[in-house]
């Protein structure tokens, strides 16, 4: 007797036009990475821009990554670019978490239009304000140094959003019965909203490391030591003025990408485990 089937049991023809399309997304995203990865290993023997590309290398070496080291100060930079990221990603965990927690759980005048302006804030793109932040970090005498590259995104106003919504999400009930107990705002904080809201704070720090780390834009416009440069500024250096080995860029490409690799495989794990912990067992 054949065997009906249910309407969520996809058929054969349905299956294997997901995998194409999986495999086709595949082929996009991880393509790129896995073409600029194989030009890193190819000797200088090897034609990049043959008319029929080769995705082995031939003659595999390490040797590009260690004349990108001898080029630029490469390990200064990713050190400059830790130090940015590192500031980025303490301003948004404690700015936003209290920002977020007052929008949330706080009743106080004017909320709802404090609310407002950070919505309208989202609509402007970056660009429009680069002129106005570069004056002010520039008054404030940060003009050149790491700390005015890390300070406009020392606090997000979409990160902060995200943190209202994670602190909304944990019920009230529990706010109620603490302030019964006699918890004040902080205990309230640091009790009840931090151990529920983990997995968003894990998105806001991978988020955050990703975005101080791949900038480019601002650091070129705020820096001018090339001994303070980011590791995504001082690859610039491995473009010459009248020539360029790709095997070079591609490797430096490959050093400023890795880290953004290591950083997600590790965090990955905190942040799923922190959803998990971060749930309100009823």
């Amino acid at each position: 007797m054949r065997r009906s089937r249910s309407f969520n049991t996809p058929s054969p023809a349905e299956t294997a036009l997901r995998y194409l399309l999986l495999l086709l997304v595949l082929l996009l995203v991880v393509g790129p990475f896995l073409w600029q990865l194989s030009t890193s290993l190819k000797g200088p023997t090897e034609d990049v821009w043959s008319a029929t590309p080769h995705f082995l290398p031939d003659h595999p070496t390490v040797d590009n990554y260690l004349k990108v080291a001898d080029t630029i100060p490469v390990w200064t930079y990713a050190a400059n670019s830790l130090i940015v990221a590192a500031i980025a990603i303490l301003g948004n965990v404690v700015g936003c978490t209290l920002a977020g927690y007052a929008l949330a759980k706080l009743r106080f005048r004017g909320v709802r239009l404090v609310f407002g302006l950070l919505l309208a804030t989202l609509v402007l793109p970056g660009e429009a304000t680069v002129v106005s932040q570069y004056v002010t970090v520039r008054s404030l005498g940060l003009a050149d140094t790491l700390a005015g590259v890390a300070l406009p995104g020392a606090l997000s106003m979409l990160n902060v959003l995200l943190m209202r919504t994670a602190f909304a999400a944990v019920p009230p009930e529990l706010e109620q019965a603490a302030l019964v107990d006699g918890a004040n705002v902080r205990q309230r904080l640091w009790h009840i909203g931090l151990p529920n809201v983990r997995g968003m704070l894990s998105v806001i720090v991978i988020f955050t490391f990703i975005g101080a780390w791949d900038d480019f834009l601002w650091p070129l416009i705020v820096l001018n030591d090339p001994q303070k440069y980011t590791l995504t500024v001082g690859l610039q250096y491995l473009n010459g003025t009248f020539s360029a080995n790709p095997r070079l860029i591609a490797a430096g490409t490959m050093i400023a990408f890795l880290p953004i690799v290591v950083v997600f495989a590790v965090c990955q794990r905190f942040f799923f485990k922190g959803v998990e912990e971060g749930a309100v067992k009823g």
